[in-house]
C-alpha cells in the first residue's frame, strides 16, 4: 500500500517535469486532480465495504482485487511509450493514475477499517499501529529507495523498477488478506443509509477534530516529499569526500537520503509507544511534532551542502520524529470510532477509514498543486533528461 503512496508523493511529479517534459505547474495541477478523484472515491470504497457480505468477509474481496489493479495501472503509469509527445504523455499518465488509485483506494479502505475491528484494547492498538508502521517503513523504503536504484535516473528505467515492484505489491496484499482471515472482527454490515452513516461520523467531533489536525501535518510533510526529489538533484550534492559518498555514488542521493529516513523512523517505533503509554498518546504525539519542526529547520540552514554524510545522519534523525506522526495519530483514530460504537452499536469501521483517510488525502492533493505553482512562479525549468540548469531564483524557491 505505501509503495503507491510514496510513488504519488514523492515519484510522479518529478517524472513528468524530469523525463516526460511536462511543466511543473501542469504536473503538479494533474496530480492534484486524480488525487481529488481518491478523495471522491474514499467515502463510496467505505460505504459499500461496510455493506459487502460474503465468505471472505466485509474487507477481504475489496483488497484482493483492488491489489490486482493497483499493481497493473502502477506499471502502465511509467510505462509511457517513447514515441509520445508531451500531450500523449500526459494523457497516458492521467488515465493510469486514476487507474491506479482506484484500486489503491480498494485496499487502503478497508484495510484501515480493520485497526478498529481487530481489538479494542488501546495499549494493543498502540503496538499493533507500532508493527504496522515499522512494515508500512519498509514499503517506503521500497518506493522511496529501491524504486529510484532500480529505475537509474532513466525513462525505461522507472518502467522496469515499476514491473519488479508490482508482484510484490499483490503478494504482499494477498498475504496479509490470508494472515488475519481468522482474526477477531465485526462481522455484521451496517444497517445505516449512506447519509444516516456520514451524519455518525460527523457526530464524533473528537474524531473530526483530529482529522483536521493529521491533515495539516500531513500537508505540510507531503510538500516536503514532493520537493525531495528535486532536493536530491539540485541541493544536496556529494563532493566525494565524506563517509557516505561511496554508497551515495551507488545508491543515488534520493535513495540514500529517503534509506536514512526509513531507518530513522523503524527504529523509533518501540520509542514511540513506549512514550504513548507513559505520557498518553496525544503528549506524545506532542513532543514528537517539536522535535519534527527542530530537525527540518536544521536541515533548511544546512541545504545546500556537499556533505551527504551530515545530511543522512539529518534524516535519520528527521525519520525518528516522523515516527510519531506515522504512528500515533493512526493509533488513536481506532480509539476513537470506539465512542460512536459504543453509543449507537454501528459498525462503520469502512466509513471512518475514509473519512480518516479524506484529511490526509486532501493534504496530499494540494501538495504537488502548491509546490508545482511555488516552482513555476519562480521560473522552474521541465526536461526530458533529468536534470537542467535552474535559475538562482528557483533554486531558493526549492529550498
Amino acid at each position: 500500500i505505501v509503495v503507491f503512496v510514496i510513488v504519488k508523493q514523492l515519484l510522479i511529479l518529478a517524472f513528468m517535469n524530469s523525463f516526460l517534459g511536462i511543466p511543473i505547474a501542469i504536473a503538479g495541477a494533474i496530480t492534484t486532480a486524480v488525487l481529488v478523484f481518491d478523495i471522491i472515491s474514499d467515502p463510496i470504497i467505505g460505504y459499500f465495504s461496510d455493506k459487502t457480505v460474503s465468505r471472505l468477509g466485509r474487507r477481504a474481496p475489496w483488497m484482493l482485487l483492488g491489489a490486482v489493479i493497483l499493481a497493473v495501472a502502477i506499471i502502465g503509469l511509467f510505462a509511457v511509450p517513447e514515441g509520445f509527445g508531451t500531450n500523449e504523455s500526459l494523457i497516458w499518465v492521467t488515465i493510469f493514475f486514476l487507474v491506479a488509485t482506484l484500486g489503491f483506494t480498494m485496499v487502503s479502505i478497508p484495510y484501515g477499517a480493520m485497526a478498529g475491528e481487530m481489538t479494542l484494547d488501546k495499549k494493543e492498538r498502540s503496538s499493533m499501529t507500532a508493527w504496522r508502521m515499522a512494515f508500512a517503513s519498509l514499503g517506503i523504503l521500497i518506493g522511496g529507495a529501491l524504486i529510484p536504484i532500480l529505475a537509474g535516473d532513466t525513462r525505461s528505467g522507472y518502467t522496469f523498477a515499476a514491473i519488479c515492484v508490482a508482484p510484490l505489491i499483490v503478494l504482499s496484499i494477498w498475504f496479509s488478506v490470508f494472515f488475519t482471515r481468522n482474526t477477531p472482527r465485526t462481522l455484521l454490515p451496517s444497517q445505516q443509509n449512506f447519509s444516516q452513516v456520514v451524519g455518525l461520523v460527523i457526530a464524533n467531533r473528537a474524531f473530526i477534530t483530529l482529522v483536521v489536525l493529521y491533515g495539516i501535518m500531513t500537508l505540510a510533510i507531503a510538500l516536503i516529499t514532493a520537493g525531495l526529489p528535486f532536493a536530491a538533484m539540485y541541493l544536496i550534492l556529494d563532493d566525494g569526500n565524506s563517509l557516505l559518498s561511496g554508497i551515495a555514488k551507488g545508491l543515488g542521493t534520493l535513495s540514500l537520503m529517503f534509506a536514512a529516513f526509513v531507518i530513522g523512523s523503524i527504529i523509533s517505533q518501540v520509542l514511540w509507544v513506549k512514550l504513548s503509554n507513559i505520557y498518553g498518546k496525544v503528549t506524545a504525539q506532542l513532543i514528537g511534532i517539536i522535535c519534527y519542526v527542530i530537525l527540518l529547520v536544521l536541515i533548511f540552514f544546512c541545504l545546500p551542502n556537499f556533505n551527504v554524510t551530515l545530511l543522512a545522519g539529518l534524516f535519520i534523525l528527521a525519520g525518528m520524529t516522523n515516527g510519531s506522526y506515522q504512528q500515533i495519530p493512526w493509533a488513536l483514530y481506532p480509539d476513537l470510532m470506539d465512542v460512536t460504537r459504543e453509543k449507537t452499536g454501528e459498525s462503520i469501521e469502512g466509513a471512518f477509514s475514509a473519512v480518516w483517510l479524506f484529511g490526509q488525502k486532501v493534504a496530499n492533493a494540494i501538495s504537488p498543486l502548491l509546490l508545482g505553482f511555488i516552482l513555476s512562479l519562480y521560473g522552474w525549468k521541465e526536461t526530458t533528461e533529468g536534470i537542467t540548469e535552474q535559475t538562482e531564483a528557483a533554486m531558493n524557491s526549492l529550498q
